[in-house]
């Protein structure tokens, strides 16, 4: 089950903050305590957090405890992303994800294609396609990422030039108004430009929650892009940057059920 937007504002100020309190949370959200106490005691149930006398704590365990966590943040939201991605790609053709928790849904939601080429150098990915229609399955070679099952680094990079595939899909930690991609790992950048370099159409998939996040490294610009989905329009400043590329904004609030619009 996803956790609930309160759940999820919890869990980042756990992040933040390194504890919360119960009465604080409480007035916070205008709930009561006993509320809290539900919110705090699922999360501590999920592993999440742990418990303390009147509140509770951020786990600091295994390393990917972080990937966990993200993978329920909006996830609603990311589940109707991946939709909509996999509502660009056909049947019988090839294409390759990076890692990240949206391209995760969007695998999830491609496992019902038939005929797919699928390369990608996230474990988790390879994992969504065991047992679907898959023509074939290509995990990309390198050392494995234990915090998230990644392959990244330049054989990664090396391996994926090999390939010219039909569609590539990624993921970006954070965004900029001004049309830019980013991410903070100068490794995995290298991984998603090789994606995006050797692929005939190229989507880019991120919720707008990335737009109040910043990192160093330069993925792409939306420009770069035939396809940005995400869940709410845009900035402004970045639709026009797009427009003048041709990329296409498809998001899931404008997203009728019928077909896709542009923002």
């Amino acid at each position: 089950m996803d956790l609930s937007q309160r759940q999820q504002e919890i869990l980042e100020s756990l992040r933040v903050e390194g504890r919360v309190e119960v009465e604080d949370l409480a007035g916070r959200f205008s709930v009561t305590s006993q509320t809290i106490r539900r919110d705090l005691a699922e999360l501590c149930d999920r592993g999440l957090a742990a418990r303390t006398h009147g509140g509770a704590r951020k786990i600091a365990t295994v390393s990917n405890r972080e990937y966990h966590e993200r993978r329920l943040l909006r996830g609603p939201e990311k589940e109707s992303m991946g939709t909509l991605a996999a509502g660009l790609i056909p049947n019988n053709c090839s294409v390759t994800l990076n890692i990240g928790t949206t391209t995760e849904q969007v695998a999830r939601a491609l496992s019902r294609h038939e005929g797919l080429m699928v390369m990608s150098n996230n474990i988790n990915i390879i994992n969504q396609f065991m047992g679907s229609r898959v023509r074939e399955l290509i995990l990309v070679g390198g050392a494995v990422r234990t915090s998230d099952g990644a392959i990244v680094g330049e054989e990664a990079v090396e391996f994926i030039s090999r390939y010219k595939v039909d569609f590539a899909v990624i993921g970006a930690s954070a965004l900029d108004a001004d049309g830019a991609i980013l991410d903070y790992d100068t490794r995995e950048v290298s991984v998603a430009r090789a994606i995006l370099r050797n692929s005939r159409h190229r989507i880019c998939v991120a919720d707008s929650s990335k737009f109040d996040l910043s990192a160093p490294v330069r993925i792409c610009d939306v420009g770069d892009l035939d396809y940005f989905i995400t869940d709410t329009p845009p900035p402004r400043a970045f639709v026009e940057a797009a427009e003048r590329a041709n990329t296409q904004i498809l998001t899931v609030e404008e997203h009728n059920g019928f077909g896709l619009k542009s923002a």
